[in-house]
């Protein structure tokens, strides 16, 4: 399509690094997206999330169609100008959070009427509805409308549901129209099942793409079973469009999904954590709220260039998450993109050098080593 475009720029394995070309700017590959839930990054400005290395945000139709309304958005200029950023932005479709967070749900063929977790007010959401609403926000690439069943379920009920996914699919695609500049992903469906999976990619290739989602992941299955499906499902996808798994995850996880073919991927971990006092560092999980800090003047990480490692102490801030103060979040959660965003970079040049099996190996060592020695 016009203006969107994917470029394979190196693989190693199975694992690929690229660039997926935008009207906005491009998208180096394998990409984390922050995301932006609220057309915010919590606790962060946008040009400090930029800072980072993130080329592209994640936005939420579900939570900006309830507030402030993607009409309004609309009205003051599109959700790049709503939020001051000028980089490419995901849209997902809605299903997800309708599923997960709504109240009083009623799944029909049309579509999903619920309770806004807000105020109770009434809603529906059907992929024609979500496809104007993502249009309304003008996010760069567009995310089909889907059911994402929780696992564990049944082969039945997952059946079912990836079959009216793809039926959306064709719905979400026939919405959407010819937009240049925009891209729309189909979302594979099919829970841990090979011939579901292997269905759901035919249909979705049959309907025609700009990129393919592994979705219904991450979901409560455990990394094991995850993984178990990911050695199969991205394989399924066109090898010419970028790749995306939803809503994934912990470092591990997204070093074992670029091992696996995945080009993109999300999740509220960096951000989430860095509110509750949890710091990634290449020796893994740092709890600033615990008192063996209190007294440590080194950094977090002193191979880090983040302003938190730059500027202050563990000390400090194990004082500030302490004390309650918004700085403490702000600090952690740059920190924690930061890292996110280092570890993309690493991944990337280590494809394209075709050392990815030894950057696998040192990431998991030094994980292994855990934190530095309490003073």
């Amino acid at each position: 399509m016009s203006g969107f475009s994917f470029e394979k720029l190196g693989q190693d394995g199975k694992a690929r690094t690229g660039v997926i070309h935008t009207t906005r700017g491009d998208i180096h590959t394998p990409a984390f997206m922050p995301v932006g839930t609220a057309a915010t990054v919590k606790a962060m400005m946008p040009e400090s999330v930029a800072a980072t290395g993130a080329d592209i945000l994640l936005g939420n139709t579900y939570h900006l169609m309830l507030r402030p309304t993607a009409e309004r958005i609309d009205a003051l200029g599109g959700l790049h100008k709503f939020m001051n950023w000028d980089k490419p932005i995901l849209t997902d479709s809605g299903g997800f959070q309708v599923m997960s967070l709504a109240g009083l749900r009623k799944l029909t063929e049309k579509g999903v009427t619920f309770k806004s977790h807000i105020d109770g007010s009434r809603h529906e959401l059907t992929p024609e509805r979500s496809m104007e609403i993502q249009r309304l926000l003008g996010s760069d690439i567009v995310m089909c409308f889907d059911e994402c069943p929780a696992l564990p379920a049944d082969r039945d009920t997952i059946a079912k549901s990836m079959r009216m996914s793809m039926r959306w699919a064709q719905r979400s695609r026939d919405a959407f129209g010819d937009r240049p500049g925009h891209a729309l992903f189909g979302i594979q469906q099919g829970g841990l099942e090979q011939d579901f999976r292997e269905e759901s990619a035919e249909a979705l290739k049959e309907i025609g793409f700009d990129g393919y989602a592994v979705g219904g992941l991450a979901v409560g299955e455990g990394q094991e079973n995850m993984f178990g499906c990911l050695d199969f499902a991205p394989d399924m996808l066109p090898e010419d469009k970028p790749r995306y798994l939803m809503g994934v995850g912990k470092p591990d996880d997204i070093v074992g999904a670029v091992a696996r073919g995945i080009d993109m991927m999300d999740c509220v971990l960096p951000s989430r954590s860095g509110r509750t006092g949890q710091a990634f560092t290449r020796f893994g999980v740092v709890n600033i709220k615990n008192a063996r800090h209190q007294d440590d003047p080194r950094p977090l990480d002193e191979n880090c260039s983040c302003p938190a490692c730059s500027n202050y102490s563990r000390a400090y801030l194990h004082h500030v998450y302490r004390s309650q103060e918004m700085i403490s979040g702000m600090l952690l959660t740059w920190h924690n993109l930061h890292y996110y965003q280092e570890l993309m970079q690493g991944m990337r040049d280590a494809i394209a050098a075709g050392t990815f099996e030894a950057f696998q190996k040192d990431f998991h060592e030094t994980r292994a080593h855990g934190d530095i020695e309490r003073l």
